[in-house]
């Protein structure tokens, strides 16, 4: 996903509890769902950014050779301006866009 385009807000804010708790009847499992997608939102951020410092990525151990990358600079705050994972997660929740399931609640055969 291109989070980079998400409408999320930057900074947090605050939310309705019964209109994000109104799918899952739980504003707890509601918590949860929005946790766990979060968690995947950060992990896939930071393969997507260590993907892109891998470039400049020195394997000397000189330690005079060290210097600032100016691009390297700018990615990193690129990514440190992005909305943090939770609120991209809270906005994809009121968007309807993540699909959750409780296998607790789903019918089992008999």
């Amino acid at each position: 996903m291109d989070y980079r385009k998400s409408n999320a807000p930057s900074s947090t804010i605050t939310r309705n509890i019964d209109q994000l708790s109104e799918a899952t009847g739980n504003i707890y499992e509601t918590v949860i769902v929005v946790a766990r997608r979060s968690n995947q939102i950060a992990v896939e951020m930071k393969q997507e950014l260590n993907k892109k410092l891998e470039e400049f990525a020195s394997y000397s151990d000189n330690l005079e050779e060290v210097f600032e990358n100016r691009e390297q600079i700018e990615i990193s705050k690129f990514y440190e301006r992005l909305p943090k994972p939770a609120l991209i997660a809270l906005q994809e929740l009121e968007e309807k866009k993540i699909f959750y399931r409780n296998p607790e609640t789903t019918a089992r055969p008999k």
